[in-house]
């Protein structure tokens, strides 16, 4: 299988993934597309590749201006919340994506550009509580931003991968100047569109991951973890803003893995516990807890105990590299004494996240597709609030969500 595996020891942002993937393509290819790059149809938009070396290793580095200008990427990502240098208007969704769809683009790369948008103003909207309809962006900053997500989804079609993996993902720590204040790493936004993604922080200060390489990450990957048994073809490293003691950089590598395409799998760990004094309430803590946390899956079971006691069987299920984290917040939340650790293969579709309008409102739309399976369903959440804000019913709703 065609497999395309990103490593983000470094984080993740919009400039670093482009140049990562650039690397991957042959120099004809590459010409042609900084070529198109810089004629999108965007006004005063210029875009270069700047080949470097750090740490004796060749980098690239994207530089997009605008007006002659080039913004700090890992400042302006931040969407709306961080402050430019230059005066510009405050656009909004259904703005950026009318820009987007009048790009010279082929229609499956304006898709993709519109639904990795789409994912990142839900999150602002998610952080502000407001509707999506409500936010508003800074234009010099989302045309920066709208140029790494085209860069990235023109590169993804030309590689055609059949599978990507994505490494757990470095989110940095400390805080960000922003114009709106002090904010924590990761940013608000970030945070929220990384839900569910394996992350982790180590000692190096500074934000390593933007809501922009966020949104595209969650957007293409088809799952998380190390590296599979693969064959590599070509490797590149794609350079970020910030210098660090390490090379900053995405490094992706593409190449064949022994994956048959029809038999999709991933391995987890399946943390249970038996309990036979927790309160009811203690245990519902215990599951939204575990589940805003990042786990993959939590439940009950009632079970029969020994002395003829009836108990609570709690099954935990994450990724691997999360295992310990998990555990320690089954001990620590929970009556038990000990935690039961179960390494499993499963199989699982690979899942893509697409956005469809309603006469009521933008709903979210799940499908996963593998062993010659296709199948779809809207998210139940995007449906329920609606139906709350509407003051109509849930199948309502549903009823105007066409599934292909």
């Amino acid at each position: 299988m065609k497999t395309l595996y990103l490593e983000c020891s470094m984080g993740a942002a919009g400039d670093m993934l482009t140049a990562a993937l650039y690397e991957l393509v042959n120099d004809k290819y590459k010409k042609n597309f900084l070529e198109q790059m810089n004629s999108l149809g965007l006004s005063n938009v210029k875009v270069i590749a700047q080949t470097d070396e750090k740490c004796s290793i060749k980098e690239t580095k994207i530089h997009v201006s605008i007006y002659g200008h080039e913004e700090n990427k890992h400042k302006h990502e931040n969407t709306h919340h961080c402050k430019h240098h230059l005066e510009h208007n405050r656009i909004n969704l259904k703005t950026i994506e009318s820009i987007i769809l009048k790009l010279k683009v082929s229609k499956k790369v304006k898709d993709n550009a519109v639904n990795i948008y789409a994912i990142i103003a839900q999150a602002e909207a998610k952080v502000h509580g407001k509707a999506v309809t409500k936010i508003h962006f800074h234009e010099v900053g989302e045309i920066d931003a709208i140029v790494d997500i085209i860069g990235v989804c023109l590169l993804i079609e030309r590689l055609s991968p059949e599978e990507i993996i994505v490494s757990p993902i470095n989110i940095g720590k400390g805080h960000v100047h922003c114009a709106h204040g002090i904010l924590p790493v990761p940013a608000p936004a970030t945070a929220h569109i990384l839900r569910n993604i394996p992350v982790y922080t180590n000692d190096i200060e500074g934000e390593l991951c933007t809501p922009t390489g966020a949104a595209i990450i969650k957007y293409f990957a088809n799952h998380f973890g190390q590296m599979p048994p693969m064959n590599i073809k070509n490797i590149g490293y794609g350079a970020g803003t910030h210098k660090f003691e390490i090379p900053n950089c995405v490094c992706a590598f593409l190449g064949q893995s022994n994956k048959n395409i029809n038999s999709t799998n991933n391995t987890v760990v399946q943390l249970q516990c038996n309990m036979d004094d927790i309160a009811g309430e203690s245990l519902s803590f215990v599951l939204d807890l575990l589940l805003n946390k990042g786990a993959l899956d939590v439940f009950y079971t009632h079970v029969q105990m020994k002395k003829n006691r009836p108990g609570i069987l709690l099954t935990c299920i994450c990724d691997i590299e999360n295992a310990d984290f998990f555990a320690k917040l089954i001990l620590e939340h929970t009556t038990t004494f000990g935690v039961r650790k179960t390494i499993c293969d499963r199989y699982i579709l690979n899942r893509k996240t697409s956005l469809q309008k309603t006469p009521y409102g933008n709903v979210r739309i799940k499908t996963g597709e593998g062993f010659g399976i296709k199948k779809s369903k809207p998210e139940f959440e995007d449906i329920a609030k609606i139906a709350r804000l509407k003051g109509i019913t849930f199948d309502k709703v549903k009823n105007t969500i066409k599934i292909k």
